[in-house]
């Protein structure tokens, strides 16, 4: 019956939905082709009814399905299911009252509901499914984290429900949509708009055409409730430095700015538009602009942790809906792995740290969680959040514990808490494995996870959790391969871009370092922690009491002076800081939850940041083994410096958070005339053969170490040999 009823879901057809929600979408379409007969459909829909589980998704809609022949692998088809789900959350649940804004989002029932998209990969033939499901957690709305075990479950859902345009549920998800939630704007009980004041930023920017508000890739969710320029107040700045001092700051009078697109065609007023600013005078590159303006958007965005665990639940445990379409993958799922990378990693810490891998029945939602290169809190839970801010300026998401364990936070005068209060408490807390790279550390603001907010000593680790730290690596990692360290081969000989909203340009190409092989690595090892208890290798990262861990400078870390580098970089006030911002006094920096009503926010202080020590060549210590770390071409750096160019604002400061890499010389007389202390290749390896040798040896450590697949070896040494490392061109012929 399980497998009939399996196939039996995409039978459905379409359903009108009456939703007294504000901002419902339309009655859906179903578009899934049709497998069963009526007869067989209405008998099966009256069984599975019964069977029902009681996660708060009260209907499921699939609007595509297709196969994804490039998915599966040894003989195993996959098949991707698209859709949304309709869900509700009871205000009055303990589990739900931590939300923010709650109460003021109530529909005359006095339940809150949204709608959230989800896409399932999943075997086509169900007998071939291992038991486990990945739930991932989209990064603003897209997909960039999941790989599947061979038949394992991977399923999709959103989370994110900020909306100025750009970020809204579409009325038929399909499989190529980004995902996004469909949430309340909370209102006062008599029926009226909640105000407050909205802070937007414009940087790089050049010329008479109006600009958006961005954060990171979306736009600013929060739209103006007045076009009147006299009620916001907009400022240009000259600089800002990493510990936010602000120099030359000017206010732009009411009459030289609109609310309004404008260009060539259009000018000045243009024509209005609340997500545009459009200047008299035009922009001026060297400079950023800043707006704070009032809105009456508040979404209560809180509502995407509940949504993203019911969805997970639903899929993990229920046999059917509430109206009785069945659950495309019941039966197949007995144990759940969370995965989020980045800004979708720190929204799985921020749903631990507030208690949501406990359902609304009490039991544990997911078995495992996996937050990658993410080591904050995502800034989510609170009026006026801007979940996609990636650490400029005046940005949440660092305050509170970082940490997993109960902690004081002595410097910014917090209590003791820790990540894993809430689930501890009620005997829900997964397996973790949490790992970074040298991004995290430089730009990420990584290390007051590590040791706190006064820096005196490591925090321990809890059992349920790994630790691994992939030294001198980019945000994400690199490209891999070897060539892809070699100048005019692989290296390019430009800078690499640097993330953020229109951030500008580093001075060194992209750092190759690649995380892939670790991921593959670790993700064989949480399978086997998750399904069969066999714990993962020891956690390995830097710690203050080895020495590989120290604070942020050039000299405390023992970086060498290369001719390539300014003589003091990395300086002292190079690092991206923790800063201690002031929200309002309505504002829970413990749970990073309540109204942030400061619009700028002024800064406390600025907390003390940690680095890995390196050694002679600039590369980090403590990290886990990696193939091209342990056969060098070059210093890899977990920082870059944004050069001037087109996008001179943050010209000499930390480039965000993309590494850089600064390559050996080939030769000793080359490294020499150059002034390069460090050895060449020719010096290290001798020839091509020597290097191919140094990687097969580096090889070898790394797969018994626990990091590195004997696949993934074998593909490395193969690539090894057919590189240009040391290779003449006489030798290629």
């Amino acid at each position: 019956m399980l497998f009939h009823y399996f196939g039996f879901l995409f039978t459905v057809n379409a359903i009108s939905l009456e939703c007294s929600m504000r901002n419902c979408l339309p009655s859906p379409i179903n578009n899934a082709p049709d497998r069963f007969s009526t007869l067989g459909i209405a008998l099966l829909v009256g069984a599975m009814v019964s069977l029902n589980a009681h996660a708060r998704v009260t209907q499921i809609l699939i609007d595509e399905i297709k196969p994804v022949p490039t998915l599966g692998y040894a003989g195993i088809a996959y098949e991707q299911i698209a859709g949304r789900a309709f869900g509700e959350i009871d205000p009055a649940n303990p589990k739900n009252a931590i939300i923010n804004d709650i109460d003021l989002a109530k529909d005359a029932d006095g339940k809150v509901r949204y709608v959230a998209t989800f896409v399932i990969d999943r075997p086509v033939d169900p007998k071939q499914s291992t038991g486990l499901m990945w739930h991932e957690v989209p990064n603003r709305g897209k997909k960039i984290s999941g790989q599947v075990q061979n038949g394992d479950i991977d399923l999709i859902s959103a989370w994110q429900g900020d909306n100025a345009g750009a970020t809204t549920v579409r009325s038929t998800a399909g499989i190529n949509l980004t995902h996004w939630l469909s949430v309340p704007i909370a209102r006062q009980s008599n029926g009226k708009p909640i105000t407050g004041n909205v802070l937007g930023r414009i940087v790089n920017q050049n010329g008479l055409g109006s600009q958006p508000l961005i954060v990171q890739s979306n736009p600013v969710p929060y739209k103006p409730n007045s076009l009147d320029t006299t009620a916001s107040r907009l400022v240009s700045r000259a600089s800002e430095s990493s510990k936010g001092e602000v120099v030359g700051e000017t206010v732009i009078p009411a009459n030289e700015w609109a609310w309004a697109r404008c260009d060539a065609g259009h000018p000045f007023p243009g024509v209005a538009d609340p997500t545009q600013i459009c200047l008299k005078y035009g922009f001026n590159v060297h400079k950023l602009y800043q707006v704070v303006y009032p809105s009456d958007q508040a979404y209560v965005l809180g509502i995407g942790f509940a949504a993203w665990r019911d969805v997970g639940q639903f899929f993990k445990t229920a046999k059917a809906d509430d109206v009785g379409h069945p659950n495309p993958i019941a039966g197949l799922v007995k144990y759940s792995i969370g995965r989020g990378i980045s800004q979708s990693g720190n929204f799985l810490r921020g749903w631990l740290h507030l208690g949501f891998n406990q359902s609304e029945t009490g039991s544990q939602v997911h078995d495992g969680m996996w937050p990658i290169i993410a080591g904050r809190r995502i800034a989510l839970n609170f009026r006026w959040a801007q979940p996609d801010g990636v650490l400029e300026l005046y940005q949440a998401g660092s305050e509170g514990p970082q940490w997993w364990l109960p902690n004081p936070d002595p410097v910014r005068g917090g209590p003791s808490a820790g990540i894993l209060d809430r689930c501890s408490a009620t005997k829900t807390c997964p397996k973790i494995i949490e790992h970074f790279g040298s991004a995290e550390v430089w730009a990420l603001k990584l290390t007051p996870e590590w040791v706190g907010t006064d820096g005196k000593e490591d925090l321990p680790l809890p059992a349920n959790v790994r630790r691994y730290y992939i030294a001198s690596s980019n945000h994400g990692g690199g490209a891999g391969g070897f060539n892809s360290s070699l100048p005019n081969v692989g290296l390019p000989s430009t800078g690499a871009w640097c993330p953020g909203n229109n951030y500008g340009q580093g001075l060194y190409p992209a750092n190759p370092v690649p995380h892939q092989e670790t991921f593959n690595a670790l993700q064989e090892h949480f399978r086997n922690w998750v399904m069969k208890g066999i714990e993962p290798p020891p956690s390995q990262w830097p710690r203050l009491a080895d020495g590989t861990l120290v604070p942020a400078n050039k000299t405390a870390m023992g970086f060498p002076s290369l001719p390539q580098i300014r003589p003091g970089a990395p300086e002292a006030d190079f690092i991206n800081p923790v800063l201690d911002y002031d929200w309002g006094p309505n504002f829970n920096a413990v749970d990073g939850s309540g109204i942030a009503s400061n619009a700028p926010p002024p800064i406390k202080r600025v907390l003390a940041m940690f680095a890995p020590k390196v050694n002679a060549d600039g590369n980090e210590l403590g990290g886990v083994p990696v193939v091209l770390l342990e056969a060098p071409l070059g210093t890899y750096l977990g920082w870059n410096i944004t050069a001037g160019g087109a996008r001179p604002f943050h010209q000499h400061q930390i480039c965000n958070y993309v590494g850089g890499m600064i390559p050996f010389a080939e030769t000793a007389a080359k490294r020499k005339a150059h002034g390069d202390p460090r050895p060449s290749l020719e010096e290290r390896y001798v020839n091509h053969a020597g290097y191919v040798a140094a990687v097969r040896k580096a090889s070898a450590k790394v797969v018994k170490a626990g990091f590195l697949m004997q696949y993934d070896a074998d593909r490395l040494i193969k690539e090894a040999e057919l590189s240009r490392v040391l290779k003449t061109p006489a030798a290629d012929k």
